[in-house]
């Protein structure tokens, strides 16, 4: 899943970050910069690692960076590195070694300034590998729970207004995996299975642009259940909240094709007309 304004966000703030700390080394390393395990000043190799950042070299920069960390692990420059390293693994796609490197930042240093944007790359490394709704969501929700944990331990920096926003297209998702298995059960006329899964998108992800469907689906679901009365108070809740839409104009035609029969007459021809306790007509 690819997301506008995110990786500019990152840059941005990495740079501005990550330049007050390069402006105090010079600019030494040479061709010998990139070689790895080789001892060198601290200015160097982080000079050498954001000169790789710069020019695109995402894998080579955060060899680098976790260079700094590894021969000096007590500098200054060393936190700076963990995250910077952090996020060329994201620009890398290497989300794997993304989240690893900024759970470890925040493992040392929990309390530091950059603990926020550690949390925000964790988010969205997880958020990048959301799939299609046709595989295991088991990522979708990684995504949902460490967007919501940056929400919640910083409401009110920049990084979780972002989140916030990403939260709703997160649970739109997740909401839409539970339609397609819904969808799915229903096709085999496993109309209760059907059913819980349109129920859990009514209960968990209601303000999703996947309730109209998933209430047209109970009504469908609960006639063919025989539970009727639950039907209709599907297709209530659809006009009451969606009257012009298709979904509520295929939800009205089902409940007037599915009269209360008496229990002798299971089958007999569908009466004209709506049945006492339909739904209001939808608007022509």
């Amino acid at each position: 899943m690819r997301i506008p304004m995110s990786r500019a966000a990152l840059t941005g703030t990495l740079v501005v970050a990550s330049l007050a700390v390069v402006g105090c080394a010079g600019r030494g390393g040479g061709n010998r910069a990139d070689t790895p395990y080789v001892a060198r000043d601290v200015g160097t190799l982080y000079t050498a690692a954001k000169d790789r950042l710069d020019r695109n070299q995402y894998k080579e920069a955060a060899a680098l960076f976790d260079e700094v960390e590894r021969q000096h692990p007590y500098s200054i420059w060393a936190r700076r590195a963990q995250v910077m390293g952090a996020f060329s693994y994201y620009l890398d796609q290497d989300y794997t070694q993304a989240i690893q490197s900024a759970q470890r930042f925040l493992s040392v240093h929990p309390g530091n300034r950059d603990a926020p944007y550690a949390y925000y790359l964790i988010a969205l490394s997880y958020y990048e590998q959301i799939s299609d709704v046709t595989r295991d969501q088991k990522i979708t929700q990684q995504a949902l729970d460490a967007l919501g944990e940056l929400t919640r331990r910083y409401p009110n920096t920049r990084y979780a207004a972002d989140a916030r926003l990403k939260i709703d297209l997160v649970r739109d998702h997740l909401a839409g995996k539970e339609m397609e298995i819904g969808r799915f059960y229903e096709r085999r006329g496993q109309w209760l299975a059907a059913s819980m899964r349109f129920r859990t998108v009514i209960d968990e992800y209601q303000t999703t642009t996947h309730t109209p469907e998933a209430l047209m689906r109970l009504v469908e679901t609960y006639l063919a259940l025989g539970v009727r009365e639950e039907a209709k108070k599907s297709a209530a809740v659809l006009g009451a909240n969606y009257p012009g839409s298709e979904w509520y104009e295929r939800a009205y035609k089902l409940v007037q094709e599915h009269p209360v029969l008496p229990p002798q007459a299971a089958q007999s021809p569908v009466a004209d007309g709506a049945p006492a306790g339909a739904p209001p007509k939808p608007a022509s």
